[in-house]
């Protein structure tokens, strides 16, 4: 579907880095379906430098031209009336639904306040539970199965969100273009200057070891005795650590055996990098080591290779890195599914139960592939 007479698009996505690279294809086929039309972002208000903004994902690829921000949850009855006022003075005729699956009640009063603005066509509200629901594999739209009866064809996010704006036409999931982040030959110098000269001519593997949600971390002793085992399975290899800045400090501990163990350098990149300068950084690495991150689905956007390490809180699939060069290493659990973001009573179970030699078998069949 194309439709060249639409002007104004509001897009409405919350979250932070993962989020909304796993909406990319769903903003590209909004883009395609209105290619005359001006794109603005509904998005919350970033709360930490854990979260970045949307801006810190989608500026410099033409997806969206402004944004609108508000705080999620926000009960004031003021703050509601001036985001009113502000969709309603821009005059949007068309809104894509790009959000979360939230409950049917949800859905239900954010389809009510967008009407309210004036938005009479409104594109992948998830107003039916099928809408909401990531399903299993062909044929399971007629209905969901216990969630206990985990399936390696669980629908991804961005598939779930695909299915909803159906009606303008095809997501192009396996299309690597899709997922691009078009980073500019600015943002790629930035991060060979961050890397350092020295240290760009040399293979290099790129890591994340933080996450903001406790329930998914490994734990950096895991990651020291990964790295370790890594370092001497791979001689000389550059380790590239990635993150936020308060994460600098977790990352220097896991890398602390990288260069005794026959490691080359370690450029540590902890909170010098924007989110696509270090998108960038990943692109030249061989593989990326994380957990269920921001950062992963930064790599996996770049094309690089992921090993990644998933707890048990989101069922199979659902939020792994898109494409088919990626390895998960996922424990299926009793629990599965809890969304938990603190995980006490079950002692992290899911992801603690993850050993280094499993994950180790993970990253030496995926450098096996990136080198054949």
């Amino acid at each position: 579907m194309v439709d060249e007479r639409v002007q104004r698009v509001l897009v409405y996505r919350l979250g932070s880095l993962g989020d909304h690279l796993v909406a990319l294809p769903g903003y590209r086929l909004a883009r395609r379906a209105f290619p005359g039309a001006e794109f603005r972002l509904l998005t919350n208000v970033p709360v930490s430098t854990k979260a970045p903004a949307a801006a810190a994902v989608l500026e410099n690829t033409g997806l969206v031209q402004g944004y609108l921000g508000y705080s999620v949850g926000t009960r004031s009855a003021w703050e509601l009336v001036k985001l009113w006022w502000k969709i309603v003075r821009w005059r949007p005729q068309v809104l894509v639904y790009l959000a979360g699956a939230r409950g049917l009640e949800t859905a239900q009063r954010d389809a009510r306040f967008f009407k309210l603005c004036g938005i009479g066509r409104q594109i992948g509200v998830p107003l039916t539970e099928a809408m909401q629901e990531n399903f299993y594999g062909e044929g399971s739209l007629g209905g969901v199965p216990d969630r206990l009866e985990l399936m390696e064809d669980q629908e991804p996010e961005a598939a779930r969100l695909a299915r909803n704006l159906v009606e303008l036409g095809d997501a192009r999931l396996e299309d690597a273009e899709s997922w691009g982040l078009e980073l500019t030959a600015a943002e790629m110098q930035v991060a060979q200057g961050a890397i350092g000269s020295e240290v760009v001519g040399r293979p290099s593997i790129a890591v994340s070891v933080g996450t903001k949600v406790q329930a998914k971390d490994w734990g950096c002793e895991n990651w020291r005795a990964l790295l370790g085992r890594v370092a001497e399975r791979f001689p000389g290899y550059a380790l590239l650590l990635l993150g936020a800045l308060e994460e600098r400090e977790a990352s220097e501990f896991a890398a602390t055996d990288w260069v005794a163990k026959g490691g080359g350098p370690v450029v540590n990149l902890c909170g010098k990098l924007s989110p696509r300068e270090s998108g960038a950084a990943m692109a030249r690495a061989k593989i990326f080591l994380g957990h269920d991150s921001g950062p992963m689905h930064l790599a996996a956007a770049v094309g690089t290779p992921c090993v990644a390490v998933f707890s048990g809180r989101n069922l199979p699939r659902q939020w792994w890195p898109m494409g088919k060069r990626h390895r998960v290493v996922y424990h299926q659990v009793d629990c599965a599914g809890c969304g938990l973001e603190t995980c006490i009573e079950q002692g992290k179970k899911c992801i603690v139960s993850i050993g280094v030699d499993e994950v180790m078998r993970a990253v030496e069949e995926s450098m096996s592939e990136v080198s054949s």
